[in-house]
């Protein structure tokens, strides 16, 4: 009761603050637009982020050890997260400061043109791309290789159970977790990769004979695509890589997993690639090009195709996104990505156990954050550039 009765207090004084700002605002501007018309729900939430913002400043002080040598693990763990914050917005900052200057005419615009967000997106896909090519050639170690030390702490200090030889320590079996991370990027982006362009090969080839053909094959393929809408595709896709996990194993299993989820997403870039489509076939050049007698090869690869370009490219970043954290998910319950192939998603499972050291050594409990921070950072890189594509496709200014 008390602490329900500590966040309604809390929540009266934050109102308050945002009355009392809004109000300092009017008399000390002149009453200008930008205070007379703020709503107070906006006036509460610059007061929350402020508010928000002082707490962050004195936490990050509070000392990561207590008067007995005991590490305080929140107080560690928020002090690495904003640092991560700060080194990302400092390297994106150089990223799009470099951008500006160097190549040619058209990326120089572009890279003038692009919010830091966006640039530190795109810096960070370019990180995971060059992790995913040449991981043989960054990776200490191979992905399958058991050394006779198992559980060594991240860090390399011997002391305190560590490894030189392995920075960020062995997992439970002896294998190399940064080498793991490495080829994690390979296999998981990788997969996911090839799992959405062929979501998209799918949906955007039947969408386009949809949208062009109309009639009974429109009917035939919309209506096959709302039965398998009408299943929840995450229990939809358990279920037939249950069945497929009975008679295939290894990577035959990854194949199928690949296979079942890109036919399952296949159905959203369906939905999209129509309403586009429908949209383009009206058009006057579209008609043009029926009397000069082209075909429906030309009139889709070479006519409907390069006008729906933007849209389908805003909707491959987001479904990557989706098919990428579907993954992680099947891996982690055992029916994605198989042994003996290095996946963020089996990673996080695997290495869970290390958490329960979080009270006494917070470096090792860390362990298992590296891959869902892995998951978690890529998912954000790639939705701040698809918001950045869909604000220049859609011409709004900031």
């Amino acid at each position: 009761m008390s602490t329900v009765l500590w966040i309604l207090g809390a929540i009266v004084v934050l109102l308050a603050g945002g009355w009392v700002m809004r109000l300092a605002g009017q008399s000390l501007t002149g009453n200008k637009p930008f205070f007379r018309d703020m709503p107070l729900a906006v006036a509460f939430g610059y007061v929350l982020g402020a508010a928000l913002l002082l707490f962050g400043i004195w936490y990050y002080f509070q000392p990561a050890v207590t008067a007995d040598g005991v590490p305080v693990a929140s107080v560690q763990f928020f002090r690495w997260a904003v640092q991560g914050v700060l080194i990302g917005a400092a390297a994106a900052f150089v990223f799009r400061l470099i951008g500006r200057t160097l190549g040619t005419a058209g990326s120089r615009k572009m890279f003038r043109q692009m919010p830091l967000t966006a640039a530190f997106g795109v810096l960070v896909i370019l990180i995971y791309a060059l992790l995913a090519i040449f991981a043989p050639a960054l990776a200490p170690h191979g992905q399958e290789e058991v050394f006779g030390q198992a559980n060594i702490v991240p860090g390399g200090n011997p002391a305190l159970g560590g490894n030189p030889d392995f920075p960020l320590g062995t997992d439970q079996i002896g294998r190399d977790i940064l080498s793991r991370l490495i080829y994690g990027a390979q296999n998981t982006v990788g997969i996911a990769f090839a799992t959405t362009l062929l979501a998209f090969v799918l949906g955007g080839t039947f969408g386009f004979l949809a949208a062009t053909l109309r009639g009974w094959m429109d009917q035939v393929l919309s209506r096959m695509v709302d039965v398998l809408m009408a299943i929840p595709s995450l229990i939809f896709s358990l279920l037939l890589i249950t069945v497929a996990s009975a008679w295939v194993s290894g990577f035959g299993l990854t194949v199928a997993m690949v296979v079942i989820i890109a036919v399952i997403d296949s159905t959203r870039v369906f939905r999209l690639a129509r309403a586009v489509g429908m949209n383009i076939v009206v058009m006057d050049y579209i008609e043009a090009a029926k009397l000069r007698g082209e075909g429906l090869p030309y009139l889709i690869f070479r006519e409907i195709l390069p006008n729906a370009t933007a849209p389908l490219l805003a909707e491959f970043g987001l479904r990557f996104c989706f098919v990428f954290l579907t993954i992680s998910a099947l891996s982690f319950l055992g029916l994605g990505i198989q042994p003996p192939l290095a996946d963020w998603g089996t990673m996080v499972k695997d290495l869970s156990a290390f958490i329960n050291y979080a009270s006494f050594a917070p470096l090792a409990a860390s362990v298992p954050l590296l891959a869902a921070g892995a998951i978690a950072l890529l998912t954000v890189a790639v939705n701040f550039v698809v918001d950045w594509m869909l604000n220049r496709s859609s011409g709004l200014k900031d």
